[in-house]
């Protein structure tokens, strides 16, 4: 798929350590709802726009085979670094896969990514990417995972505030959107929605919700 992120703004991010978005820990909403979606030991997860993300730590502990996709290079080699791990490296078309024990992490554009790179995933878990892209780039991003891994079970963690307050990222996703997008293909249950405490970046109210999404059965 010819899309492009804007691969300028978040590699400079990383460059400058400008990683507010980045958690030293395992979300809480992950921990408390991943149960939700009712994966068997062992599943393979997909982590989209995945950073260095210590909720892919969390996951491979809990014996899950965890596969991110990131956008900067330096943030995967970071997440290993940290890690204590060197991690075998593997140059796969314009991507560049870097692997050790149950984590794999695809480095570059995840539109370049494709459903034989990423093979067979058993759920998906969201927290960072659609939020992360602005509304042309979100509706794409919706229907490029859908042709990666077709409906499977997923966690989505998205935020909903005044735009107008911030021109983001992160961006606000409002259900009637998660329902465009997604509707066709799951059924969406609001697991949790809380109130961001202190605000988005301090300055307006904002709420993070937990969707899950069930894949609804095919036609007959």
């Amino acid at each position: 798929m010819d899309v492009k992120l804007n691969a300028v703004f978040w590699q400079e991010k990383w460059e400058r350590g400008e990683t507010g978005f980045h958690e030293p820990q395992a979300n809480p909403l992950l921990t408390r709802h991943i149960g939700a979606l009712d994966l068997p030991e062992g599943a393979r997860i997909f982590v989209p726009l995945c950073g260095m993300s210590q909720d892919m730590v969390w996951l491979a502990e809990q014996g899950f085979h965890v596969t991110g996709c990131e956008l900067s290079d330096i943030a995967v080699r970071r997440f290993f670094s940290d890690l204590g791990i060197t991690p075998d490296i593997v140059d796969v078309g314009p991507l560049r896969c870097f692997s050790a024990g149950n984590i794999r992490i695809f480095a570059g554009n995840i539109f370049d990514l494709t459903p034989d790179l990423l093979g067979p995933m058993g759920g998906i878990y969201d927290r960072a990417a659609l939020i992360a892209l602005p509304e042309d780039l979100r509706r794409a991003y919706a229907a490029h995972l859908l042709s990666l891994t077709g409906p499977v079970p997923e966690l989505l963690v998205t935020l909903d505030y005044d735009q107008s307050c911030l021109k983001g990222p992160p961006f606000s996703v409002r259900e009637t959107f998660l329902r465009e997008c997604y509707g066709l293909a799951y059924a969406l249950t609001l697991l949790e929605s809380r109130a961001v405490e202190g605000g988005l970046k301090g300055r307006c109210p904002a709420s993070e919700n937990v969707w899950r999404l069930s894949p609804l059965p095919p036609p007959s």
